[in-house]
């Protein structure tokens, strides 16, 4: 199924954004993953359902199971960032922008991504790798009996996450960048 947009049209801010050859390819990638977060609630709710018969019906319950529920949480949620800001369905405040004439949103649009977006996401995708790799290197595991191994696995998606979100950038960026130059 193809969620990309064939023609401009406004999102959520109200800007109005051609499709470029790179925003369809990662919009279609991004709507991938999107749809691999989406698959993990329905897990995450099955495995929880399990824990809590297991829980009151049989007596029984498992660690690795209560951290299996917080694990796919964490993993849903950061893969579901990158689909988030990629349909704009975050939060805007764009209560004086509204006002504004499309190419000054536009230009202020390209500098908040410059400037604010790209620069944090690089930040934390590169600050994050050594924490990643540290637990790699470690074998890290879950510090309570019983609990889950390669608790690296898990913050390998601190990385993967704010990786996929650099791609969101710059698939904004090349949208804005092609709506400044059909405006000139």
């Amino acid at each position: 199924m193809d969620n990309t947009a064939t023609a401009p049209a406004a999102g959520q801010s109200g800007i109005v954004l051609p499709v470029t050859s790179f925003s369809r390819v990662v919009d279609r990638f991004i709507g991938w993953v999107g749809e691999v977060a989406s698959a993990l609630w329905l897990v995450l709710v099955l495995v929880i359902v399990v824990q809590v018969v297991a829980r009151y019906a049989f007596g029984t319950g498992s660690i690795a199971m209560e951290e299996l529920q917080w694990h796919l949480y964490a993993i849903g949620f950061m893969l579901g960032l990158s689909f988030t800001d990629m349909r704009e369905r975050n939060v805007r405040i764009d209560v004086l922008a509204e006002r504004f004439s499309q190419r000054k949103r536009l230009w202020i649009e390209m500098f908040g991504l410059v400037l604010l977006f790209l620069p944090f996401t690089i930040f934390v995708m590169w600050a994050a790798i050594p924490f990643f790799w540290s637990s790699y290197q470690l074998n890290e595991t879950s510090a309570a009996a019983g609990g889950l191994p390669y608790r690296w696995f898990l913050k390998s998606f601190i990385v993967t996450a704010f990786a996929l979100l650099v791609l969101v950038g710059l698939s904004r960026l090349t949208r804005v960048w092609a709506a400044l130059a059909a405006r000139n």
